[in-house]
């Protein structure tokens, strides 16, 4: 995949090819190319630390999701709207968190209409396991300075507000 360092920059080469053709968007093309590869850069060190537990970053943010809950459940519509995916996703994620044993489903005390996931003690434990794996990587920024990784989240909670998906206002 070319991740050698000593390598061109293949994105500083398209920015200047852009440049020389359409300058009024190279900057966005560039700034669009980078966050695309550098979201796969770290979705491969994350699902690297998560391999050892058997789990994908979206199974991971599930499992954290319900730990981080008072009772250790959610109705799994609430879950994506947190976990900002579709509900479908959310299904598929905790069938199989489910059959592993890690999280159970089962009907709301309130309304039987509403399936709660509920994250069982194993599921805990893999939660807690997992994360540690993912605080010892620094979730694959091991060498990012904390004001550079808080500077990433600003700038990419801008993109976020330019695009209509959160307010203006944290």
């Amino acid at each position: 995949m070319g991740d050698s360092v000593n390598s061109p920059d293949p994105i500083a080469e398209a920015h200047r090819q852009w440049s020389s053709r359409w300058p009024e968007h190279a900057d966005q093309m560039a700034a669009v190319t980078s966050v695309m590869r550098v979201q796969q850069l770290l979705l491969s060190r994350i699902e690297t630390a998560l391999k050892p537990y058997g789990l994908t970053f979206a199974a991971y943010e599930a499992l954290r999701l319900l730990a981080f809950t008072r009772t250790g459940s959610l109705p799994m519509g609430k879950m994506g709207v947190r976990l900002m995916v579709h509900p479908a996703s959310v299904t598929n994620v905790i069938g199989r968190l489910e059959r592993r044993g890690l999280v159970q489903r089962r009907p709301s005390p309130d309304d039987r209409r509403v399936v709660l996931a509920e994250i069982t003690p194993a599921g805990r434990e893999i939660a807690e396991e997992s994360t540690a794996a993912l605080h010892k990587a620094s979730f694959g920024l091991p060498d990012l300075p904390d004001e550079q990784a808080a500077g990433i989240t600003a700038a990419l909670r801008a993109v976020r507000v330019a695009v209509g998906e959160v307010a203006d206002h944290p």
